[in-house]
């Protein structure tokens, strides 16, 4: 496992490029969010989605939430409908995570519908416009409080990541919103 530091603007760039070339060859990263630390992989790779789910002892039914950098990635993933995208693009970015319609199947997805989100979180916008999107579930063990702790995460979960991105500790607060609007109505 390695560790990098990502406490500062110049620490992106090597983060972005590291982070790229783990997903690519279906590794797990656990870096931090804008609340707590996550685990990232790329949502696409089914053996990597399941190292994810694994690592949490989380159930394979559960869909994976997806971070992305901008509307462009997330655009590319789901159907946002027209009511909601204006509201949406002034939330944006921040800890507001949307259930929506997949635009195609998707490991991270099973049931067809994805959780999305653009994270608050600068440095982190900059690794994912490198890496593309990238699943975004809170670095811990299923049903276990989130971390703000590198190493409390890496304690918590029942497999290690491939690459840690070391933020030191997030700020925690309130994990991010879900508010579904996959349905007729929306749901918080």
């Amino acid at each position: 496992m390695r560790r990098l530091p990502f406490r500062e603007d110049a620490d992106a760039s090597a983060a972005g490029h590291a982070v790229a070339a783990e997903v690519a060859g279906g590794g797990v990263v656990l870096l931090p969010t804008e609340t707590f630390y996550g685990l990232a992989a790329s949502p696409f790779d089914g053996g990597a989605v399941e190292r994810v789910l694994a690592a949490k002892g989380r159930p394979a039914e559960l869909a994976l939430p997806v971070l992305c950098s901008d509307w462009q990635q997330l655009e590319a993933l789901v159907e946002v409908p027209q009511a909601h995208r204006t509201r949406l693009s002034r939330i944006w970015p921040a800890a507001l995570t949307v259930v929506l319609p997949c635009r195609r199947p998707l490991a991270a997805a099973p049931a067809g519908t994805l959780a999305v989100r653009i994270p608050a979180h600068a440095m982190l916008r900059a690794v994912l416009y490198r890496s593309g999107p990238l699943t975004g579930t809170s670095a811990n063990r299923h049903g276990m409080p989130p971390c703000v702790d590198p190493d409390e995460a890496l304690a918590s979960l029942l497999s290690s990541p491939d690459l840690v991105l070391d933020g030191g500790r997030t700020p925690g607060g309130v994990p991010s919103t879900l508010v579904d609007l996959s349905g007729a109505e929306p749901r918080v």
